[in-house]
């Protein structure tokens, strides 16, 4: 073929790239507005706050792990380093936040296109993507090297994929079950709700063959990650942390009187020691795991087998304190919980310095040179320490998105039931294994806002559903019923949504 014959099919092609994006715009222009907003608030905390919040230790071991990849035996799987280890060849943790800031926003557009796709009106679904998109909190989550943003993403994703259709397919099934296998490798709380996701599908008798294929593609990549970390570390397992973490949260209330433990893990008794949050446990010096030999995960085995035997015998008072802790969400006015914790309003004026430690300068080297000391800097800092005052989700109105969630469930099963008993599995999991913190309540937020959007009776059209020149209500042609799925297939009668 002639060179020059390649032109004008490019040309042409290059066309009809541009009136189909033209096209997209003009539908949903209002959500294209909102998005370059929530994109320009981005722009301004990277600029106000460069070059990114490390925390230590956690940020640390997160960039060391994606240096020399391996299975972490304390608090930190492998989800987050695979995704650091991608972003190694910039050697910026600028890069890094700026992709999570990009997270962000792709958080926001699918909720926003789950929403228009299940025919609610643009107003309803640029609502429910505006606390992702504009809370305060979250520019400070994706601003940090910490694993919550891929976290969300990937939760958010496989719900929009499960809520997508009205009966999901095997093949949405199977997407699924590896975006909550991914979830799981990122931060290990979503290993139980891989398992609620399908015992909620199960109960609403999806079809057997959805359900089967979603159980394996999220448990097959978790058994080889166990493979992994046994050949690493000697033993099979997901986390080397978690019998610690669940050993923490018992010292709220654990009386040995009442466990009566045997003589091998008596050792693991409260020993007079209190601090103010369960998690605290896991780091005071004087806790009764932080005084054996070997250092506090060498005892991980031990500490699960003294926790579950605590919540055996003390079932009312492990209940009461996982529900104490988990209401601290719906204050109105933040708590810090534990008290060194910065609830919210964590924009400020200052210079936040990196701890003296060899691993710092380790990471330093091997990672990213722009690895500093974070400062603010004004007048972007400026507006972002106002901006923060007015953009908070404060906890009354959480309550009565879930609540809204909760209706939704009931009335609408088909709707709203899977996202629902995500965004509540979210809340009560990590206090009912460790302790609550206001950075754990974020993945909710999303996820929870789809459950209330999707318990909202769909709009029918001429009703509000169209933006001036659109297409209708739906984000695809209005002729598509609430069950096509993402190519505009209709799918087999045996088939149910999910999450």
């Amino acid at each position: 073929m002639p060179a020059g014959l390649g032109v004008p099919a490019l040309g042409r092609t290059a066309a009809r790239l541009r009136t189909r994006t033209g096209a997209l715009l003009s539908r949903h222009r209002t959500f294209a507005v909102v998005l370059a907003l929530a994109a320009a608030l981005r722009v301004v905390t990277m600029l106000g706050y460069p070059p990114a919040r490390l925390y230590w230790y956690d940020s640390f071991t997160y960039l060391d792990n994606a240096v020399h990849l391996r299975p972490s035996s304390t608090f930190h799987p492998i989800g987050y380093p695979l995704l650091l280890r991608a972003l190694l060849p910039f050697h910026s943790v600028t890069v890094v936040v700026a992709v999570q800031h990009a997270m962000g926003l792709a958080t926001g557009l699918i909720v926003y296109a789950l929403a228009r796709h299940k025919k609610l009106p643009v107003w309803g679904a640029v609502l429910a993507t505006v606390p992702v998109l504009f809370d305060a909190s979250f520019l400070r989550l994706e601003h940090a090297v910490l694993s919550d943003t891929l976290f969300i993403l990937l939760v958010v994703a496989a719900v929009a994929v499960l809520a997508w259709r009205e009966r999901p397919s095997p093949r949405c099934a199977l997407v699924a079950g590896l975006l909550l296998a991914g979830a799981a490798l990122t931060r290990t709380i979503a290993l139980p709700l891989l398992l609620l996701v399908v015992l909620v599908l199960a109960l609403r008798r999806v079809s057997w063959r959805a359900v089967v294929v979603l159980a394996l593609a999220g448990m097959v990549p978790l058994a080889g990650y166990a493979a992994w970390y046994g050949a690493t570390h000697g033993k099979v397992a997901l986390s080397g942390a978690d019998g610690v973490a669940l050993w923490a949260r018992t010292m709220t209330f654990a009386d040995c009187a009442v466990v009566q433990p045997p003589p091998e893990l008596t050792p693991l008794c409260p020993n007079g020691t209190v601090v103010d949050a369960a998690s605290e446990y896991v780091w005071a010096p004087g806790a009764s795991i932080n005084l054996l030999p070997g250092g506090r995960f060498a005892h991980n085995e031990r500490a699960r087998e003294f926790a579950l035997r605590a919540i055996a015998a003390q079932p009312l008072d492990y209940l009461r304190d996982v529900f104490a802790d988990t209401a601290i969400a719906f204050r109105w006015t933040p708590v810090a919980h534990p008290a060194r914790t910065v609830p919210a309003f964590g924009f400020a004026r200052g210079i936040w310095s990196l701890p003296d430690q060899p691993l710092v300068a380790e990471v330093r080297r091997t990672y990213a040179s722009d690895i500093g000391a974070m400062r603010s800097a004004g007048p972007h800092a400026d507006v972002l320490i106002a901006y923060q005052r007015l953009a908070y989700l404060r906890g009354p109105v959480l309550a009565a998105i879930l609540l809204l969630g909760a209706a939704g469930a009931v009335l609408r099963p088909g709707r709203a039931a899977l996202p629902w008993a995500v965004a509540m599995g979210l809340l009560v999991g990590p206090v009912a294994a460790l302790d609550f913190d206001h950075r754990y309540v974020l993945p909710v937020v999303p996820v929870a806002c789809v459950a209330a959007a999707l318990a909202v009776r769909p709009a029918r059209p001429g009703k509000g559903g169209k933006e001036k020149g659109g297409r209708g209500v739906g984000v695809g042609s209005p002729e598509r019923q609430e069950a096509a799925g993402p190519q505009g297939d209709r799918p087999p009668p045996h088939h149910l949504t999910a999450s």
